[in-house]
């Protein structure tokens, strides 16, 4: 999907599910509970045992309806094997410039992560879709408001530690969208078949979302 295009889809719907150490037995009942709650972006990380294998069938699968993506992105090696599975989108915990201009020759839409002002300015010079702000439980909301001072027009996406509670003061503080991950897609909640009680939880995350952002 080209880059600009998949920016406008996602913020129309900003707000992205992280499935991190999944097994592949419980893949098809974590993806049709956040089908079932509306869920719009998914990424399964890398270091996911599997993780090639997972992303292949959750695209073919879900991929009419919910776009999949690969986080935890560390390498150019790592992107390709995403993107040979099917990934539609990339994610990283940091800058990588080389990853970077990977991305941009290729038109795979990227989202680099940043913890400082430099590095987020960085990462947007970069060509990333949105910045990834992460973790954000270390910085907090308030990180959000004063970096919408100098980088008014840059879309900052809230990651680590955010839930239910918390992601009103994170949109109402400037972030443009938001990723949930082992709050809602806790690995003893998806042994236990808790699945019901996970899509409740996105509903209740996109409902929050549907404050700020009424497209979604």
């Amino acid at each position: 999907m080209d880059p600009g295009e998949f920016s406008q889809r996602f913020k129309r719907a900003p707000v992205l599910g992280i499935i991190r150490g999944i097994s592949k037995d419980h893949l098809d009942p974590v993806l049709q509970c956040s089908k079932n709650a509306g869920l719009k972006f998914l990424e399964i990380t890398m270091n996911t045992e599997a993780a090639p294998e997972l992303i292949r069938a959750a695209r073919q699968g879900y991929g009419s309806t919910v776009c999949i993506g690969a986080g935890t992105v560390l390498s150019i090696t790592d992107a390709q094997t995403a993107l040979d599975s099917g990934a539609q989108f990339l994610v990283s915990p940091t800058i990588n410039t080389e990853l970077a201009e990977f991305c941009n020759e290729n038109k795979v839409p990227y989202f680099p992560g940043a913890f400082t002002p430099t590095e987020i300015e960085t990462a947007w010079s970069l060509g990333a879709c949105m910045v990834k702000v992460f973790p954000a439980s270390l910085l907090g909301p308030r990180f959000f408001k004063e970096m919408k001072g100098p980088f008014r027009d840059i879309p900052l996406m809230a990651v680590g530690g955010v839930r239910v509670e918390n992601v009103a003061e994170y949109l109402q503080s400037g972030a443009s969208a938001l990723a949930f991950g082992a709050s809602v897609y806790s690995l003893d909640a998806i042994k236990k078949g808790c699945f019901a009680e996970i899509q409740s939880k996105i509903e209740e995350i996109l409902l929050e979302v549907n404050l700020f952002f009424p497209t979604i």
